[in-house]
């Protein structure tokens, strides 16, 4: 009686949602497993289930996760994959929620983290479409979608078979909410799609051979207002490695050329600019780079990374696992933008080194220009970026038992 009370009211409220029907990509035929991605930090997660299901499997899956929030400096990795169709998820109203599971008519699904689409989650429930969570950190509505509907949350949890959380707190807030608490489990977290991004490994021991045993670090991502707190630390560093090289790699990759002539004819920096082939010389203090699509090569040539737009900038523009998957030890400020929750579990491992000014940013350079330093946080980071195998494997298991009818 309350859910069904909370849903008539959960969808009365978003009548006003309901236009036209969205565009949609051609249905494989054959089996389809669908995956909910609420937010960008889940979604490396989503992608590596996606990978497994369809290499071992052979089982087509619709990843739906959202744009890039309205955030254009913050990089997600979309390029097409074998057997994953992206689509944007289904606006949740009981008319949109019937369309799309007609359309895609999948035979599992499954939403990470705990967000949760009442009209779609009570219509796959009408149509005895199996569910479960993973991943869950704690039942929560669309963030647009706030609002009080009686019973709603307590009556659509119990309708999920399993629910699989990072840890006790978080299940918690699910048995709270109404979850049954033989639904609930504690796994921990699943394994993430690989962040180590590519190179050319010629350019590589190219680079790695002219800069020799010169310590150097990485600013990624920067934005125009922390150019000054990035070379004030430099500065501040130089003073302990002489030989230290900064590779800067703008927001915008229009500051390239202009940042590089402000710093060599204004402040009297040996500058070298890679858009004009130029290549680092003994002598070259800040080499400048303007290319996104190089980050793999930067991260493997600096033992040092600091995060731009974290200390005053939106919010980190690069995911913190790309630099920890290639061993390079991470600085960031204290605005972490969307990778809050992968900044915490950095820290809680001690797998980055988190500053607040930009002083503690060159503090924080030049201790971790101490190579066991570096060694130490970058390897705990690269821990970070590789555990959770065996849960994954374990929600293979829970997925082939409702596929094959077991479970």
């Amino acid at each position: 009686m309350a859910l069904s009370l909370g849903l008539t009211l959960y969808n009365l409220s978003n009548r006003r949602e309901q236009g036209s029907a969205p565009d949609r990509a051609a249905r494989p035929a054959g089996r389809l497993v669908w995956l909910h991605a609420p937010g960008q930090e889940c979604l490396r997660t989503m992608q590596r289930l996606a990978a497994r299901l369809w290499e071992e499997d052979g089982v087509h899956v619709l990843l739906t996760a959202p744009d890039r929030s309205g955030t254009p400096s913050i990089e997600t990795d979309r390029r097409p994959r074998p057997g994953l169709i992206y689509q944007p998820p289904p606006t949740d109203t009981l008319a949109e929620a019937r369309a799309f599971l007609s359309y895609w008519t999948p035979e599992i699904a499954i939403f990470a983290e705990g967000e949760i689409r009442p009209a779609l989650v009570a219509e796959a429930a009408q149509r005895k479409l199996p569910m479960m969570i993973v991943g869950g950190h704690q039942p929560q509505f669309p963030r647009d979608r706030d609002g009080w509907y009686p019973g709603l949350m307590r009556g659509v949890l119990p309708l999920f078979r399993h629910i699989l959380t990072v840890d006790e707190p978080a299940a918690r807030a699910f048995r709270k909410a109404g979850a049954p608490p033989l639904q609930v489990e504690i796994t921990g977290r699943m394994e993430e799609d690989s962040a180590a991004l590519p190179c050319l490994e010629a350019e590589r021991a190219a680079l790695a051979r002219t800069l020799g045993t010169r310590p150097v670090w990485l600013a990624a991502s920067l934005p125009e207002m922390e150019e000054t707190s990035i070379i004030a630390a430099h500065r501040a560093a130089l003073r302990m490695a002489h030989r230290l090289m900064l590779i800067i790699v703008p927001q915008d990759p229009s500051r390239a050329d202009p940042l590089a002539r402000r710093l060599e004819d204004e402040e009297g920096w040996s500058v070298a600019l890679r858009s004009a082939e130029q290549e680092p010389e003994p002598e070259t203090e800040v080499y400048v780079a303007d290319s996104a699509s190089e980050y793999g090569l930067w991260y493997r040539l600096a033992p040092i990374t600091y995060l731009g737009g974290s200390l005053l900038g939106q919010g980190c523009g690069r995911d913190p696992l790309e630099p920890a998957a290639l061993g390079s030890a991470i600085i960031y400020g204290a605005r972490p933008g969307p990778y809050g929750t992968t900044f915490g579990r950095l820290g809680a491992a001690r797998a980055a080194r988190a500053v607040t000014s930009g002083a503690d940013l060159g503090e924080a350079l030049g201790d971790l220009l101490s190579p066991d330093r570096t060694a130490r946080l970058a390897q705990a980071a690269w821990a970070v970026a590789s555990d959770g195998a065996e849960v994954t494997e374990k929600v293979m298991t829970l997925i082939r038992r409702v596929l094959d009818g077991e479970g």
